[in-house]
């Protein structure tokens, strides 16, 4: 049975340590899928009014079109301040191309080092050559760990015989309100063997339930107790076991205000459970869900 946060431990679930890493990490930071559609200096300005806020664990990936420059741009004088996590596409996931494609993104974030690098989703390279890859730039100084993304259960028991026990740092992956898949087995394998599990697209990638729906407004009950949103609720709940991390996004300081705000707020354990009535589980999946 995995472990959930009593309302009491709450206090102190800000910051969570990151897998086997020396680190402690924002237990939500801030994501970056599409950012770059935003207007530009807006969106900058959101990701340093998260780092101002606490949100200092900043996710982005070489897929994500611009978003790695959006965010070099944003940490420009503040990279001490920040844990930095991109990504490598499992197309370019060889033992040399993780490694290339590793300095391309560090070019692209002006910063000679990544506090984690993950290989994006399973791929046709052997996972032994990215790993390989992993470790080399570890060694490098130019990553401080490394992990994976969008892995179920069997990629991790692969990838846990395939790289050195106790390496992989975490397991990004879908995770929402509605959306609640990992909780089968994938949250379980991860806090079994002491590895972070990441919540991407934490309000289900513009599928957040409003005020007009019956779960809906559970949340906006509980958040009017609070004198909190809806969806700062909705981030409490995902980060509720210490071993959960989510990074929201925001295109403008408001929206990361909001998320930031989500820190702060404590939910009783009957909110929670009235939060897991409204948003059942559900059937186990025959493959992890994953966009």
């Amino acid at each position: 049975m995995t472990q959930q946060l009593s309302a009491s431990q709450q206090t102190d679930a800000d910051q969570r340590r990151f897998g086997p890493s020396s680190r402690e990490v924002a237990a939500i930071g801030q994501g970056t899928w599409y950012i770059d559609d935003a207007h530009r200096p807006t969106a900058v300005a959101a990701l340093r009014c998260g780092l101002d806020l606490g949100m200092a664990h900043i996710d982005t990936a070489e897929m994500y079109g611009d978003a790695e420059t959006v965010v070099g741009e944003a940490i420009t004088g503040r990279r001490d301040e920040v844990f930095l996590v991109s990504k490598v596409l499992p197309g370019n996931a060889s033992r040399g191309g993780t490694m290339a494609a590793c300095e391309r993104s560090l070019a692209r974030l002006r910063t000679d080092r990544l506090d984690c690098y993950l290989l994006h989703w399973p791929g046709s390279h052997p996972i032994e050559e990215t790993f390989a890859g992993f470790e080399r730039l570890r060694e490098q100084g130019k990553i401080l760990c490394w992990g994976v993304s969008n892995f179920d259960v069997p990629d991790l028991e692969a990838a846990w015989k395939a790289g050195r026990a106790g390496r992989i740092a975490c397991n990004q992956v879908l995770y929402h309100l509605e959306e609640r898949a990992i909780e089968h087995a994938v949250l379980p394998w991860c806090e079994e063997h002491g590895v972070a599990t990441v919540a991407y697209s934490p309000f289900g990638h513009g599928r957040f339930p409003g005020p007009d729906t019956s779960c809906g407004r559970v949340l906006e009950e509980i958040a009017a107790n609070h004198g909190a949103t809806a969806r700062q609720v909705a981030l409490r709940f995902l980060v509720r076991r210490p071993s959960l991390l989510t990074i929201p996004k925001a295109s403008s300081p408001e929206h990361a205000a909001d998320n930031a705000s989500a820190q702060t707020l404590r939910l009783t354990e009957a909110e929670l459970a009235r939060i897991d009535a409204a948003f059942p589980l559900g059937p186990r999946p025959r493959r992890l869900p994953m966009l």
